[in-house]
């Protein structure tokens, strides 16, 4: 345990929504803006932090950055915009662990945009596993199989960013520490699909 303390002195655990994609198999139109349930996705994604125990919760924003500002509700959230979205994910994580390297978190919890079946419960199970720790490396399983939220502590963020390239986001740097992470099954609350295609789009309520 260690670290900036938050309320009576629990550790800070931030957010990170990567919602910056033009959603070019979606013909054009931002996943963030993509409407589930009555509320955008990029809504839901921020909600899920929330409610899981982190904060702050910065968002990155690329495609249609300011439609997504004006359209979605992110007064819960910390808009951060990434100039170099359309290079990938990977630009994204790198402006989002940037933008939070100041704030004194202990580590943050990263979830992507177009993933709605991944809810509060999961990122709850996640952040407990990080217990607090600047080194933790966890990550929700779904039957074994790593996905998101991970969480990543702080004093491994520097290596992340340095490793974090196109659209790869971290899955290299997770393949180099794989005996360091620490998998947490989420499959009985949470389901991992993504909204990439058109076909996709058939998931949303």
């Amino acid at each position: 345990m260690g670290g900036a303390g938050g309320a009576a002195g629990v550790p800070v655990v931030a957010g990170l929504v990567l919602a910056a994609g033009g959603g070019r198999r979606l013909g054009g139109r931002p996943k963030a803006l993509l409407h589930h349930r009555g509320r955008p996705l990029v809504e839901h994604a921020l909600s899920a932090l929330r409610s899981g125990g982190c904060g702050p919760v910065h968002v990155v924003l690329g495609a249609a950055a300011e439609q997504v500002c004006a359209e979605a509700d992110l007064t819960d959230g910390v808009p951060v915009e990434n100039p170099d979205w359309a290079g990938g994910m990977g630009s994204s994580l790198r402006a989002g662990l940037d933008s939070l390297a100041a704030g004194g978190a202990v580590a943050v919890v990263v979830v992507l945009v177009d993933q709605p079946g991944i809810g509060a419960a999961a990122v709850r199970r996640v952040v407990a596993a990080g217990d607090g720790a600047r080194d933790a490396l966890v990550s929700a399983a779904y039957g074994g199989e790593r996905g998101h939220p991970v969480l990543f502590g702080a004093d491994r963020w520097p290596e992340i960013a340095r490793t974090a390239t196109g659209d790869r986001g971290a899955r290299a740097y997770l393949r180099a520490h794989a005996a360091e992470l620490t998998l947490v099954e989420c499959g009985d609350v949470a389901e991992p699909y993504d909204i990439d295609t058109v076909a996709d789009l058939a998931r949303l309520e």
